[in-house]
């Protein structure tokens, strides 16, 4: 044997250090992940057909039809640019604003730094930690333990570099914990997005507030004129006799009831303007906190959608869902989850570690690096033998978290699913509810001008005038609040469908980019439904006009504008995901 041994070739003494090598990477390769696999989505393959879901137009143009089947081709609401929905310039240098002072965006961009210098911390554990070290050691032995001539006190000194309990990932227990850091800051990103299209919906839904509470004051402001003036001539009129002490009355209730409407939506405004302040996160442009509309005249409709917001698709299928950041949130938390898997079934296995050291020592300093070389190596394995149960335990929370992630990504996608759902109904039967509360404010207009032609010719006491003007006042609120109610529906479909985290749509979408930062970009909580406000179905009296944006519809409810959509732009190109950091 020693003499074959001696004499084989070079191939053959080597094949066994390969061997050994080949074994290594192999079990450096090697990973205790779960295949990740995802969830079947558990919602239907489009969005619900019906009355419901059909607006005027699309009825018009395919009776019958899905609405999906009268929309040209063309950008779905996520691929467009908040720019190119919100056209107006007030509302456009708003969100502007808020993109860069709101606080809550900041804290989740915040959070997206944190989130990355986890990453690095668990990507920098496969690697080694080199470090260097230099020390003197001084002792003293007592003479029963010294040597014959041996110095009573000892000097030494040392310097060098070496590595402390790197372990040899092979069962990919580090890979896991990687993973999993990565998955996470991955959805922070998703997270900030988020953050992004609510912060635009909920800037968008309180400026159309207060245009809307501000056209209230108005109407209220000049209905208590109207009123004050009908007071007037009821007093002239008693005064001549010719008419009685109640009808006088019935006026000074009449005005009374006016001024209360002016006080409310005079607060309200008010209060409408400290809620977009703190929105913005710095003082209103000053344009817009004295109430003027440079887009329109004075006498134009403040909340006229074609002035306000585009149009955009309204019948998309429902796999777009799946690119809303709050579901691809809740998707990177499942594959973080399923990481953390690998982790624990790691913990089953043998652990390698290893500490090494390469420097100089001598009993002088000057002749520290004259001495000679000093190395240490000390290969560490242990097993796992008994734990009390506490593996088999983080295996199966492990197992648990991962189902818990996988039902909050079903209930994610089910949540989008009705929003978006929701919206496209409020979109079709709010622009028809404004059509009617239309012609029901004309016809309340001539019942009371044939009511007041009639009390001057004598035919009717002054009663049916003041029955006329009320009725005509609370369809007028009525109105006012639909109008409301629909746009912020529309921006709450917006919303749903995912769009709000660019800033503009450029050559169909390949050059979109995310609004800037500014000084600090925030991100902020988890994208809330925007609550749309739903108006009061039946006309409000003059006495306790509710306010219009008080009363809160449901997470989603648009309502187009009687207005032609315009021709959409090209298809823009998927959102690029978030580069990992390196």
């Amino acid at each position: 044997m020693r003499s074959l041994s001696r004499h084989s070739s070079p191939a053959q003494r080597l094949l066994p250090r390969a061997s050994v090598l080949a074994l290594s990477l192999a079990l450096a390769a090697c990973t205790l992940e779960p295949q990740y696999q995802r969830p079947d989505a558990p919602i239907p393959s489009a969005f619900p057909d019906g009355a419901a879901y059909r607006t005027p137009q699309a009825a018009a143009g395919q009776p019958g039809q899905r609405a999906q089947a009268v929309q040209p081709p063309g950008p779905s609401a996520a691929d467009l640019g908040w720019r190119d929905v919100f056209v107006d310039p007030q509302l456009r240098q708003l969100i502007e604003l808020a993109l860069a002072n709101n606080r809550d965006l900041r804290i989740a961009t915040l959070s997206i730094d944190e989130a990355r210098a986890l990453y690095q911390i668990e990507r920098a554990a496969q690697f080694p930690t080199v470090e260097a070290n230099a020390g003197m050691a001084s002792q003293r032995l007592p003479s029963r333990v010294r040597a014959p001539g041996q110095s009573q006190q000892i000097t030494t000194y040392n310097a060098g570099i070496g590595f402390t309990a790197f372990e040899l990932d092979f069962f990919g227990r580090v890979r896991s914990l990687k993973h999993a850091a990565l998955e996470q800051y991955l959805a922070t990103e998703e997270a900030r997005r988020s953050a992004q299209i609510a912060l635009v919906a909920e800037v968008a839904n309180a400026y159309l507030t207060l245009r809307a509470d501000r056209e209230l004051l108005r109407l209220s402001q000049d209905t208590l004129k109207t009123q004050q003036e009908a007071a007037e001539m009821v007093r002239r009129g008693r005064q001549a006799g010719a008419m009685a002490q109640l009808d006088q009355h019935r006026a000074q209730t009449q005005v009374q009831t006016a001024q209360v409407g002016v006080e409310q939506y005079t607060r309200q405004v008010a209060q409408d303007e400290n809620a977009l302040t703190l929105l913005v996160g710095t003082q209103l442009p000053k344009s817009i906190a004295e109430g003027g509309n440079p887009a329109a005249g004075a006498a134009a409709d403040p909340l006229e959608p074609r002035t306000l917001m585009q149009e955009f698709p309204e019948g998309l299928p429902s796999s777009l869902l799946t690119r809303r950041p709050d579901i691809l949130d809740a998707e990177h938390q499942l594959k973080a989850a399923n990481a953390n898997i690998g982790a624990a079934r790691a913990a089953f296995f043998p652990r390698i570690s290893l500490t090494g050291a390469l420097g100089v020592a001598s009993t002088s300093l000057a002749g520290l690096f004259s001495g000679g070389m000093a190395w240490l190596f000390a290969p560490q394995l242990t097993v796992p033998i008994f734990d009390g149960g506490r593996n088999r335990a983080g295996l199966d929370a492990a197992n648990v978290r991962k189902d818990i992630n996988v039902a909050n990504y079903e209930k994610t996608i089910q949540t989008a699913f009705r929003e978006v759902a929701d919206s496209m109904a409020a979109r079709a039967t709010y622009e028809r509810q404004v059509k009617a509360q239309e012609a029901l404010v004309r016809e309340g207009s001539e019942t009371r001008r044939l009511s007041e032609m009639r009390f001057k010719n004598g035919v009717d006491d002054y009663f049916g005038v003041f029955d006329a003007q009320r009725q005509l006042y609370a369809a007028q609120q009525s109105l006012v609040t639909y109008k409301l109610a629909g746009l912020t529906s529309r921006v709450s479909l917006y919303k749903a469908l995912g769009g709000g985290w660019r800033e503009v749509t450029d050559n169909g979408g390949n050059g979109a980019r995310p609004a800037p930062p500014g000084p600090a970009a925030p991100a902020a909580p988890r994208a809330p439904a925007a609550a749309a406000p739903r108006p009061a179905q039946a006309p409000v009296p003059v006495a306790a006009a509710p306010r219009a944006a008080q009363a809160q519809a449901p997470a989603a409810a648009p309502a187009p504008a009687p207005a032609p959509a315009p021709a959409p732009a090209p298809a823009p190109a998927p959102a690029p995901a978030p580069a990992a950091p390196r």
